[in-house]
Protein backbone atom coordinates (compact mmCIF):
# COMPACT_ATOMS: atom_id res chain seq x y z
CA UNK A 1 0.00 0.00 0.00
CA UNK A 2 1.47 3.37 -1.33
CA UNK A 3 1.57 6.07 1.59
CA UNK A 4 0.49 9.67 1.38
CA UNK A 5 3.21 11.38 -1.06
CA UNK A 6 4.22 15.01 -1.42
CA UNK A 7 2.06 14.62 -4.92
CA UNK A 8 -1.33 13.79 -3.05
CA UNK A 9 -3.82 16.29 -1.27
CA UNK A 10 -2.57 17.84 2.31
CA UNK A 11 -3.54 15.26 5.18
CA UNK A 12 -4.86 18.94 6.38
CA UNK A 13 -7.75 20.54 5.61
CA UNK A 14 -7.78 24.37 5.91
CA UNK A 15 -8.61 24.66 9.22
CA UNK A 16 -5.53 22.27 10.30
CA UNK A 17 -3.40 24.20 8.00
CA UNK A 18 -4.99 27.54 9.55
CA UNK A 19 -4.12 26.94 13.37
CA UNK A 20 -0.72 25.24 12.14
CA UNK A 21 0.23 28.23 10.67
CA UNK A 22 -1.38 30.72 13.69
CA UNK A 23 1.03 28.95 16.20
CA UNK A 24 4.33 28.34 13.75
CA UNK A 25 4.14 24.76 13.49
CA UNK A 26 3.10 24.78 9.80
CA UNK A 27 6.15 22.36 8.96
CA UNK A 28 4.19 19.65 10.21
CA UNK A 29 2.63 18.86 6.67
CA UNK A 30 6.08 17.55 5.47
CA UNK A 31 6.49 14.73 8.02
CA UNK A 32 3.08 14.30 8.72
CA UNK A 33 2.69 13.18 4.77
CA UNK A 34 4.83 9.91 6.09
CA UNK A 35 2.83 8.98 9.37
CA UNK A 36 -0.82 9.84 8.22
CA UNK A 37 -1.88 7.00 5.74
CA UNK A 38 -5.01 6.10 3.32
CA UNK A 39 -4.58 2.18 4.85
CA UNK A 40 -4.38 0.59 8.17
CA UNK A 41 -0.65 -1.20 8.26
CA UNK A 42 -1.00 -4.15 9.19
CA UNK A 43 0.18 -3.26 13.09
CA UNK A 44 -2.90 -1.19 13.63
CA UNK A 45 -5.17 -3.61 11.94
CA UNK A 46 -3.94 -6.25 14.59
CA UNK A 47 -4.41 -3.67 17.44
CA UNK A 48 -8.31 -2.07 16.56
CA UNK A 49 -9.32 -6.15 16.09
CA UNK A 50 -7.79 -7.33 18.91
CA UNK A 51 -10.16 -4.29 21.33
CA UNK A 52 -13.03 -4.71 23.18
CA UNK A 53 -14.45 -1.99 22.51
CA UNK A 54 -13.66 1.35 19.81
CA UNK A 55 -14.70 5.12 20.46
CA UNK A 56 -16.50 6.34 17.64
CA UNK A 57 -18.00 9.38 16.21
CA UNK A 58 -20.74 10.37 14.15
CA UNK A 59 -23.39 12.85 13.04
CA UNK A 60 -27.22 12.47 13.97
CA UNK A 61 -30.06 13.42 11.19
CA UNK A 62 -29.57 16.81 12.58
CA UNK A 63 -25.81 16.97 11.44
CA UNK A 64 -25.03 17.39 15.60
CA UNK A 65 -21.60 15.62 16.23
CA UNK A 66 -21.63 13.11 19.10
CA UNK A 67 -19.04 10.67 20.35
CA UNK A 68 -20.24 6.67 21.85
CA UNK A 69 -18.22 3.67 23.07
CA UNK A 70 -18.99 0.92 21.23
CA UNK A 71 -18.05 -2.59 22.30
CA UNK A 72 -19.41 -6.58 21.65
CA UNK A 73 -17.82 -10.17 21.85
CA UNK A 74 -14.68 -11.12 21.50
CA UNK A 75 -13.70 -10.28 17.99
CA UNK A 76 -15.78 -8.06 17.29
CA UNK A 77 -13.84 -6.21 15.40
CA UNK A 78 -12.35 -7.17 12.00
CA UNK A 79 -10.48 -5.84 9.39
CA UNK A 80 -10.78 -7.75 5.67
CA UNK A 81 -8.62 -5.80 4.47
CA UNK A 82 -6.37 -2.65 4.92
CA UNK A 83 -8.77 -0.35 3.59
CA UNK A 84 -12.00 -1.35 5.72
CA UNK A 85 -12.49 -1.83 9.29
CA UNK A 86 -15.78 -3.39 10.03
CA UNK A 87 -17.38 -3.49 13.85
CA UNK A 88 -20.07 -6.05 14.67
CA UNK A 89 -21.73 -4.02 17.26
CA UNK A 90 -24.13 -1.38 17.02
CA UNK A 91 -25.29 1.58 19.71
CA UNK A 92 -27.09 0.91 22.55
CA UNK A 93 -31.12 1.71 22.87
CA UNK A 94 -31.37 5.71 23.30
CA UNK A 95 -27.81 6.66 21.62
CA UNK A 96 -27.64 9.78 20.13
CA UNK A 97 -26.01 7.47 17.40
CA UNK A 98 -28.62 5.14 17.51
CA UNK A 99 -29.24 5.72 13.61
CA UNK A 100 -26.31 7.36 12.30
CA UNK A 101 -24.35 4.66 11.21
CA UNK A 102 -25.68 4.48 7.15
CA UNK A 103 -23.74 4.43 3.98
CA UNK A 104 -21.99 7.45 3.21
CA UNK A 105 -21.89 8.35 6.43
CA UNK A 106 -18.55 10.38 7.60
CA UNK A 107 -17.14 8.48 11.12
CA UNK A 108 -14.46 8.69 13.00
CA UNK A 109 -12.35 5.89 15.10
CA UNK A 110 -11.04 5.83 18.43
CA UNK A 111 -8.82 2.70 19.05
CA UNK A 112 -7.34 2.92 22.70
CA UNK A 113 -5.62 0.35 25.07
CA UNK A 114 -5.90 2.12 28.66
CA UNK A 115 -4.03 -0.59 30.12
CA UNK A 116 -0.93 0.47 27.94
CA UNK A 117 -1.72 4.21 26.75
CA UNK A 118 -1.94 2.87 23.16
CA UNK A 119 -3.67 4.68 20.47
CA UNK A 120 -4.68 5.20 16.87
CA UNK A 121 -6.68 7.05 15.27
CA UNK A 122 -8.84 6.75 11.96
CA UNK A 123 -11.03 8.35 10.32
CA UNK A 124 -13.38 7.30 6.86
CA UNK A 125 -17.04 6.88 5.44
CA UNK A 126 -19.70 4.21 6.29
CA UNK A 127 -19.94 1.77 3.60
CA UNK A 128 -23.12 -0.61 2.05
CA UNK A 129 -22.60 -3.79 4.62
CA UNK A 130 -23.95 -6.19 2.22
CA UNK A 131 -26.89 -7.20 4.45
CA UNK A 132 -24.85 -8.10 7.51
CA UNK A 133 -25.92 -5.89 10.23
CA UNK A 134 -22.83 -4.17 10.96
CA UNK A 135 -21.00 -1.03 10.52
CA UNK A 136 -18.28 -1.18 7.87
CA UNK A 137 -15.63 1.77 8.08
CA UNK A 138 -13.70 2.68 4.49
CA UNK A 139 -10.90 3.77 5.90
CA UNK A 140 -9.80 7.21 4.50
CA UNK A 141 -7.03 8.67 7.08
CA UNK A 142 -4.90 6.37 10.00
CA UNK A 143 -2.19 7.38 12.11
CA UNK A 144 -0.71 6.54 15.44
CA UNK A 145 -0.93 8.40 18.99
CA UNK A 146 1.62 9.74 21.91
CA UNK A 147 0.15 8.47 25.42
CA UNK A 148 0.33 11.49 27.21
CA UNK A 149 -2.38 12.55 29.81
CA UNK A 150 -3.85 8.56 29.17
CA UNK A 151 -5.01 7.09 32.72
CA UNK A 152 -4.11 3.30 32.55
CA UNK A 153 -7.46 1.33 33.58
CA UNK A 154 -7.72 -2.55 33.01
CA UNK A 155 -10.94 -3.35 31.70
CA UNK A 156 -13.10 -6.65 32.65
CA UNK A 157 -16.55 -7.64 31.23
CA UNK A 158 -19.08 -8.11 33.46
CA UNK A 159 -22.41 -11.12 33.12
CA UNK A 160 -26.06 -10.14 33.29
CA UNK A 161 -25.46 -6.39 32.56
CA UNK A 162 -28.98 -4.34 32.16
CA UNK A 163 -29.15 -0.64 30.32
CA UNK A 164 -31.40 1.78 32.15
CA UNK A 165 -33.31 4.20 30.55
CA UNK A 166 -31.77 6.97 29.04
CA UNK A 167 -32.04 10.47 30.15
CA UNK A 168 -32.42 13.19 28.15
CA UNK A 169 -31.93 16.60 28.38
CA UNK A 170 -30.88 20.46 27.35
CA UNK A 171 -29.23 21.25 31.00
CA UNK A 172 -26.93 19.51 33.48
CA UNK A 173 -28.24 18.10 36.26
CA UNK A 174 -26.56 18.29 39.40
CA UNK A 175 -25.21 14.42 39.57
CA UNK A 176 -24.15 15.35 35.70
CA UNK A 177 -21.97 17.94 36.51
CA UNK A 178 -20.76 16.07 39.17
CA UNK A 179 -19.75 13.35 36.88
CA UNK A 180 -17.97 15.38 34.72
CA UNK A 181 -15.90 17.55 37.46
CA UNK A 182 -14.75 14.39 38.88
CA UNK A 183 -13.52 13.21 35.53
CA UNK A 184 -10.08 12.71 34.26
CA UNK A 185 -10.93 11.62 30.86
CA UNK A 186 -13.34 12.72 28.22
CA UNK A 187 -13.79 11.99 24.61
CA UNK A 188 -14.88 14.07 21.77
CA UNK A 189 -16.05 14.24 18.43
CA UNK A 190 -15.51 17.14 15.63
CA UNK A 191 -15.86 17.00 12.12
CA UNK A 192 -15.55 19.21 8.37
CA UNK A 193 -16.49 18.84 5.15
CA UNK A 194 -16.50 21.37 2.71
CA UNK A 195 -18.70 20.51 0.07
CA UNK A 196 -17.50 22.62 -2.61
CA UNK A 197 -14.74 20.54 -2.87
CA UNK A 198 -17.46 17.56 -3.40
CA UNK A 199 -15.98 15.46 -0.43
CA UNK A 200 -12.95 14.37 -2.20
CA UNK A 201 -10.56 15.44 0.26
CA UNK A 202 -9.15 11.94 2.74
CA UNK A 203 -8.60 15.10 5.51
CA UNK A 204 -12.56 16.21 6.14
CA UNK A 205 -14.52 13.94 7.80
CA UNK A 206 -15.45 13.04 11.69
CA UNK A 207 -12.59 12.94 13.84
CA UNK A 208 -12.93 10.97 17.42
CA UNK A 209 -10.18 12.18 19.81
CA UNK A 210 -9.13 11.83 23.60
CA UNK A 211 -8.44 14.34 26.39
CA UNK A 212 -7.13 13.44 29.59
CA UNK A 213 -6.04 15.29 32.67
CA UNK A 214 -6.09 15.44 36.52
CA UNK A 215 -9.40 14.84 37.84
CA UNK A 216 -11.41 18.18 37.86
CA UNK A 217 -9.54 19.22 34.75
CA UNK A 218 -13.19 19.77 33.00
CA UNK A 219 -15.59 22.83 35.04
CA UNK A 220 -18.53 23.78 34.26
CA UNK A 221 -18.92 27.28 34.59
CA UNK A 222 -22.24 29.46 36.04
CA UNK A 223 -24.10 29.74 32.70
CA UNK A 224 -23.71 25.53 32.42
CA UNK A 225 -20.83 25.53 29.47
CA UNK A 226 -18.01 23.25 29.83
CA UNK A 227 -14.69 24.69 30.10
CA UNK A 228 -11.83 22.11 29.24
CA UNK A 229 -7.70 22.48 28.53
CA UNK A 230 -5.98 22.02 25.21
CA UNK A 231 -2.93 20.82 26.19
CA UNK A 232 0.31 20.36 23.92
CA UNK A 233 -0.05 17.10 21.45
CA UNK A 234 1.08 16.24 18.13
CA UNK A 235 0.55 19.53 16.44
CA UNK A 236 -1.75 18.01 13.85
CA UNK A 237 -4.86 20.09 15.38
CA UNK A 238 -7.45 17.72 14.10
CA UNK A 239 -9.82 18.94 16.60
CA UNK A 240 -8.63 22.51 16.97
CA UNK A 241 -9.03 22.98 13.43
CA UNK A 242 -12.15 20.94 13.01
CA UNK A 243 -13.58 23.61 15.42
CA UNK A 244 -12.31 26.38 13.50
CA UNK A 245 -14.14 25.81 10.98
CA UNK A 246 -17.57 23.67 12.41
CA UNK A 247 -17.80 24.76 16.05
CA UNK A 248 -20.30 22.12 16.58
CA UNK A 249 -18.79 19.27 18.98
CA UNK A 250 -19.55 16.10 21.13
CA UNK A 251 -18.72 14.58 24.16
CA UNK A 252 -18.79 11.54 25.85
CA UNK A 253 -18.05 10.88 29.56
CA UNK A 254 -16.97 7.24 30.62
CA UNK A 255 -18.70 6.13 34.34
CA UNK A 256 -15.70 3.41 34.28
CA UNK A 257 -17.21 1.76 37.54
CA UNK A 258 -20.80 1.84 36.14
CA UNK A 259 -20.47 1.39 32.38
CA UNK A 260 -22.84 4.39 32.29
CA UNK A 261 -22.14 7.18 29.53
CA UNK A 262 -23.15 10.64 29.39
CA UNK A 263 -23.23 12.01 26.02
CA UNK A 264 -22.91 16.11 25.14
CA UNK A 265 -23.72 17.67 21.70
CA UNK A 266 -23.17 21.64 21.79
CA UNK A 267 -21.10 24.52 20.39
CA UNK A 268 -17.47 24.78 20.79
CA UNK A 269 -15.33 28.39 21.24
CA UNK A 270 -11.66 28.77 21.54
CA UNK A 271 -10.09 31.01 23.86
CA UNK A 272 -6.55 31.44 22.58
CA UNK A 273 -4.69 33.21 24.73
CA UNK A 274 -6.42 35.33 27.47
CA UNK A 275 -5.31 35.57 31.42
CA UNK A 276 -7.79 32.48 32.03
CA UNK A 277 -5.92 30.28 29.83
CA UNK A 278 -2.43 31.58 31.51
CA UNK A 279 -4.44 30.69 35.29
CA UNK A 280 -4.63 27.36 34.35
CA UNK A 281 -1.81 25.79 34.69
CA UNK A 282 -0.23 23.59 31.62
CA UNK A 283 -3.05 24.84 29.18
CA UNK A 284 -2.29 26.12 25.80
CA UNK A 285 -5.79 26.98 24.77
CA UNK A 286 -9.22 26.95 26.51
CA UNK A 287 -12.16 25.22 24.94
CA UNK A 288 -15.36 26.20 26.45
CA UNK A 289 -18.73 24.33 25.25
CA UNK A 290 -22.41 25.39 24.82
CA UNK A 291 -24.42 22.33 25.60
CA UNK A 292 -27.54 21.95 23.22
CA UNK A 293 -28.53 18.22 23.85
CA UNK A 294 -27.76 15.72 26.47
CA UNK A 295 -28.02 11.95 26.78
CA UNK A 296 -27.33 9.94 29.88
CA UNK A 297 -27.42 6.23 29.48
CA UNK A 298 -26.91 4.40 32.69
CA UNK A 299 -25.37 1.14 32.83
CA UNK A 300 -24.74 1.28 28.97
CA UNK A 301 -21.84 -1.38 28.55
CA UNK A 302 -21.00 -4.42 29.66
CA UNK A 303 -17.79 -3.47 30.27
CA UNK A 304 -15.93 -2.27 33.56
CA UNK A 305 -12.73 -0.54 34.25
CA UNK A 306 -10.87 0.48 37.51
CA UNK A 307 -11.83 4.05 38.35
CA UNK A 308 -8.06 4.62 38.78
CA UNK A 309 -5.11 3.03 37.79
CA UNK A 310 -3.32 0.04 39.26
CA UNK A 311 -2.01 -0.03 42.66
CA UNK A 312 0.13 3.03 43.96
CA UNK A 313 3.71 2.37 45.49
CA UNK A 314 5.73 5.22 47.08
CA UNK A 315 9.82 5.23 45.96
CA UNK A 316 12.67 6.98 47.51
CA UNK A 317 14.93 9.04 45.29
CA UNK A 318 18.29 7.54 45.89
CA UNK A 319 20.56 9.06 43.50
CA UNK A 320 19.99 11.92 40.77
CA UNK A 321 22.58 12.23 38.51
CA UNK A 322 23.36 14.53 35.51
CA UNK A 323 23.92 13.62 32.55
CA UNK A 324 24.37 15.67 30.11
CA UNK A 325 23.41 19.84 29.94
CA UNK A 326 19.70 18.85 29.98
CA UNK A 327 19.24 15.11 30.91
CA UNK A 328 19.29 14.35 34.67
CA UNK A 329 19.12 10.55 35.90
CA UNK A 330 16.82 9.60 38.67
CA UNK A 331 17.34 6.52 41.07
CA UNK A 332 14.23 4.95 42.94
CA UNK A 333 14.61 1.98 45.05
CA UNK A 334 10.76 1.08 47.02
CA UNK A 335 9.83 3.48 50.08
CA UNK A 336 8.80 -0.04 52.10
CA UNK A 337 12.45 -1.88 50.91
CA UNK A 338 10.08 -4.65 49.55
CA UNK A 339 10.78 -5.70 45.75
CA UNK A 340 9.70 -3.37 43.14
CA UNK A 341 7.36 -5.03 39.95
CA UNK A 342 9.30 -6.60 37.45
CA UNK A 343 9.49 -4.83 33.84
CA UNK A 344 10.71 -5.40 30.36
CA UNK A 345 13.13 -3.32 28.54
CA UNK A 346 11.81 -0.43 26.48
CA UNK A 347 9.05 -0.26 28.83
CA UNK A 348 7.65 3.23 30.60
CA UNK A 349 7.41 4.06 34.24
CA UNK A 350 3.90 6.08 35.40
CA UNK A 351 5.08 8.46 38.46
CA UNK A 352 2.95 11.26 40.47
CA UNK A 353 4.22 14.12 41.32
CA UNK A 354 2.89 16.80 43.84
CA UNK A 355 3.50 19.84 42.82
CA UNK A 356 3.05 22.50 45.21
CA UNK A 357 0.47 25.16 42.74
CA UNK A 358 -1.49 21.49 41.85
CA UNK A 359 -4.19 20.16 44.20
CA UNK A 360 -3.76 16.91 42.01
CA UNK A 361 -1.45 14.75 40.90
CA UNK A 362 1.23 15.44 38.18
CA UNK A 363 0.88 12.22 36.31
CA UNK A 364 3.99 11.47 33.59
CA UNK A 365 5.37 8.26 32.32
CA UNK A 366 8.94 8.11 31.45
CA UNK A 367 11.01 5.49 29.83
CA UNK A 368 12.82 2.86 32.13
CA UNK A 369 16.94 4.21 31.19
CA UNK A 370 18.11 0.45 32.94
CA UNK A 371 17.22 -2.64 32.00
CA UNK A 372 16.41 -5.26 34.39
CA UNK A 373 18.66 -7.95 36.04
CA UNK A 374 21.16 -5.56 35.97
CA UNK A 375 22.52 -3.22 38.40
CA UNK A 376 19.86 -0.94 38.70
CA UNK A 377 17.36 -3.87 37.93
CA UNK A 378 14.09 -4.86 39.90
CA UNK A 379 15.24 -3.74 43.06
CA UNK A 380 15.63 -0.18 41.48
CA UNK A 381 14.53 1.67 39.06
CA UNK A 382 16.11 4.65 37.19
CA UNK A 383 14.43 6.98 34.56
CA UNK A 384 16.47 10.42 32.51
CA UNK A 385 14.60 12.85 31.91
CA UNK A 386 15.02 15.81 29.59
CA UNK A 387 14.04 19.01 31.68
CA UNK A 388 11.59 20.93 29.28
CA UNK A 389 11.34 24.92 29.92
CA UNK A 390 7.58 24.44 29.52
CA UNK A 391 7.41 21.38 31.37
CA UNK A 392 5.55 21.05 34.62
CA UNK A 393 6.70 17.56 35.61
CA UNK A 394 10.43 17.63 34.16
CA UNK A 395 11.12 21.21 35.93
CA UNK A 396 10.04 20.07 38.63
CA UNK A 397 11.96 16.97 38.83
CA UNK A 398 15.11 18.60 38.18
CA UNK A 399 14.22 21.73 40.18
CA UNK A 400 13.03 20.26 43.29
CA UNK A 401 13.09 16.28 43.78
CA UNK A 402 16.13 15.57 45.49
CA UNK A 403 17.70 13.11 46.84
CA UNK A 404 15.68 11.56 49.93
CA UNK A 405 12.35 12.55 48.36
CA UNK A 406 9.34 10.63 47.72
CA UNK A 407 6.80 9.66 44.48
CA UNK A 408 4.41 7.58 43.76
CA UNK A 409 4.85 5.32 40.89
CA UNK A 410 2.60 2.50 39.32
CA UNK A 411 2.96 -0.59 37.37
CA UNK A 412 5.71 -0.37 34.54
CA UNK A 413 3.68 -0.31 31.16
CA UNK A 414 4.10 -0.43 27.60
CA UNK A 415 4.95 -2.64 24.55
CA UNK A 416 7.88 -1.28 23.32
CA UNK A 417 10.07 -4.13 23.86
CA UNK A 418 12.94 -6.50 22.42
CA UNK A 419 10.61 -8.65 19.99
CA UNK A 420 12.93 -11.69 19.17
CA UNK A 421 15.36 -13.18 21.24
CA UNK A 422 18.43 -14.14 18.35
CA UNK A 423 17.28 -11.73 15.78
CA UNK A 424 20.42 -9.18 14.88
CA UNK A 425 19.13 -5.71 16.46
CA UNK A 426 19.44 -2.30 15.16
CA UNK A 427 19.19 -0.11 18.15
CA UNK A 428 18.43 3.81 16.81
CA UNK A 429 17.46 6.72 18.67
CA UNK A 430 17.68 10.91 18.86
CA UNK A 431 18.39 12.97 22.01
CA UNK A 432 16.56 11.48 24.77
CA UNK A 433 14.97 9.28 22.90
CA UNK A 434 17.77 6.64 23.49
CA UNK A 435 16.75 5.82 27.09
CA UNK A 436 14.51 2.98 26.46
CA UNK A 437 17.16 1.84 23.97
CA UNK A 438 19.77 1.90 26.45
CA UNK A 439 17.78 -0.17 28.50
CA UNK A 440 17.54 -2.94 25.40
CA UNK A 441 20.86 -2.38 25.44
CA UNK A 442 21.78 -3.72 28.75
CA UNK A 443 19.80 -6.68 28.08
CA UNK A 444 21.47 -7.54 24.79
CA UNK A 445 24.96 -6.79 26.76
CA UNK A 446 24.25 -9.21 29.19
CA UNK A 447 23.61 -12.40 26.51
CA UNK A 448 25.46 -15.30 26.54
CA UNK A 449 25.74 -15.11 22.57
CA UNK A 450 27.33 -12.87 20.25
CA UNK A 451 24.09 -11.43 17.91
CA UNK A 452 25.10 -8.86 16.10
CA UNK A 453 23.78 -5.86 17.69
CA UNK A 454 24.15 -1.86 16.35
CA UNK A 455 23.34 0.99 18.36
CA UNK A 456 23.47 4.37 16.74
CA UNK A 457 22.52 7.41 18.24
CA UNK A 458 22.36 11.03 17.03
CA UNK A 459 22.71 13.79 19.20
CA UNK A 460 23.57 17.76 18.94
CA UNK A 461 26.86 17.71 21.05
CA UNK A 462 28.82 16.38 23.19
CA UNK A 463 27.16 19.05 25.68
CA UNK A 464 23.52 17.30 24.66
CA UNK A 465 24.45 13.52 24.80
CA UNK A 466 23.41 11.92 27.73
CA UNK A 467 24.58 8.42 29.06
CA UNK A 468 27.44 8.15 26.53
CA UNK A 469 30.25 6.93 28.71
CA UNK A 470 27.88 3.88 30.35
CA UNK A 471 26.47 3.26 26.01
CA UNK A 472 29.97 2.95 24.82
CA UNK A 473 30.85 0.68 28.30
CA UNK A 474 27.97 -1.77 27.29
CA UNK A 475 29.10 -2.29 23.49
CA UNK A 476 32.60 -3.16 24.82
CA UNK A 477 30.95 -5.56 26.92
CA UNK A 478 30.67 -8.45 24.33
CA UNK A 479 31.62 -8.77 20.80
CA UNK A 480 29.32 -8.28 17.95
CA UNK A 481 28.11 -4.73 19.56
CA UNK A 482 28.68 -1.85 17.14
CA UNK A 483 28.21 1.79 18.02
CA UNK A 484 27.78 4.56 15.99
CA UNK A 485 27.23 8.24 17.35
CA UNK A 486 26.56 11.12 14.73
CA UNK A 487 26.44 14.87 15.96
CA UNK A 488 24.25 17.03 13.83
CA UNK A 489 26.25 20.38 15.18
CA UNK A 490 29.75 18.99 17.13
CA UNK A 491 31.84 21.89 19.14
CA UNK A 492 35.24 22.63 18.32
CA UNK A 493 36.45 19.91 21.19
CA UNK A 494 33.82 17.29 20.41
CA UNK A 495 36.17 14.84 18.80
CA UNK A 496 35.77 13.11 15.30
CA UNK A 497 36.41 9.26 16.34
CA UNK A 498 36.68 9.64 19.94
CA UNK A 499 33.18 11.71 20.90
CA UNK A 500 31.26 11.05 18.12
CA UNK A 501 31.79 8.98 14.39
CA UNK A 502 29.91 11.36 11.63
CA UNK A 503 28.59 14.78 11.64
CA UNK A 504 25.05 15.06 10.85
CA UNK A 505 21.97 13.71 11.13
CA UNK A 506 20.52 9.70 11.55
CA UNK A 507 18.91 8.80 8.77
CA UNK A 508 18.04 5.75 6.30
CA UNK A 509 21.22 6.53 4.11
CA UNK A 510 23.17 5.85 7.14
CA UNK A 511 21.70 3.12 8.69
CA UNK A 512 21.60 1.05 5.25
CA UNK A 513 25.89 1.96 5.00
CA UNK A 514 26.39 0.84 8.59
CA UNK A 515 23.76 -2.70 8.41
CA UNK A 516 24.11 -5.39 5.91
CA UNK A 517 21.85 -7.71 7.92
CA UNK A 518 18.39 -8.15 5.78
CA UNK A 519 17.32 -10.08 8.98
CA UNK A 520 17.78 -7.15 11.57
CA UNK A 521 15.06 -5.90 13.18
CA UNK A 522 14.93 -1.76 13.88
CA UNK A 523 13.76 -0.47 16.92
CA UNK A 524 13.23 3.09 17.06
CA UNK A 525 12.61 5.97 19.50
CA UNK A 526 13.12 9.80 18.84
CA UNK A 527 10.90 12.90 18.11
CA UNK A 528 8.18 12.13 15.62
CA UNK A 529 9.77 13.53 12.51
CA UNK A 530 12.67 11.90 13.02
CA UNK A 531 11.05 8.49 13.21
CA UNK A 532 8.37 9.33 10.24
CA UNK A 533 11.37 9.71 8.07
CA UNK A 534 13.42 6.50 9.37
CA UNK A 535 10.32 4.97 8.88
CA UNK A 536 10.09 5.62 5.38
CA UNK A 537 13.19 5.69 4.03
CA UNK A 538 13.93 1.79 5.67
CA UNK A 539 11.00 0.81 4.12
CA UNK A 540 11.77 2.55 0.83
CA UNK A 541 15.36 0.06 0.90
CA UNK A 542 13.33 -2.92 1.25
CA UNK A 543 13.05 -3.56 4.76
CA UNK A 544 9.44 -5.30 6.02
CA UNK A 545 7.64 -2.84 8.00
CA UNK A 546 7.53 -6.13 10.52
CA UNK A 547 11.29 -5.33 11.56
CA UNK A 548 11.05 -2.31 12.28
CA UNK A 549 9.48 -1.26 15.84
CA UNK A 550 8.86 2.30 17.39
CA UNK A 551 8.42 4.53 20.15
CA UNK A 552 6.72 7.62 19.90
CA UNK A 553 6.99 10.78 22.20
CA UNK A 554 7.09 14.29 22.46
CA UNK A 555 8.02 16.83 24.67
CA UNK A 556 7.05 15.88 27.88
CA UNK A 557 5.37 18.38 30.55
Amino acid sequence: MPDISEHDPSPFHAGERQVQARLGVSDIEDWARKVVRPYLPEEHRAFHTALPYLIVAARDGDERPWVTLLTGDEGFVTSPDPNSLVMAAKPVAGDALAAAFVPGADIGILGIELATRRRNRLNGRIIDDGGVGAIVCGVEQTFGNCPQYIRERAWRRIDGNTPGRPIKGTRLTDSQIAWITDADTFFIASGYRDTDEEGENPAFGMDASHRGGARGFVQVDGDGCLVFPDYAGNNHYNTIGNLVLDPRVGLLFVDFETGSLLQLSGIASIDWGSEAVDNAPGARRLVTVRIEQIVELPAALSLRWDRDADAIRSLRLIEKIPESADVTSFVFESRDGGPLPEFEAGQHLPIELEVPEFSEPIRRTYSLSAGPGTGDGPERYRISVKREAQGIASRHLHDHVDVGAFINMRHPAGDFMLSCARCPVVLVSAGVGLTPLVAMLHVVAGEGGSRPVWFVHGARDGAHHPLADEVRQLCRARSGIALHVAYSKPRPEDGLGTDHDSAGRVDAALLAGLVENADAHYFLCGPTRFMADLQTGLEQRGIPAAQIHSETFGPVG
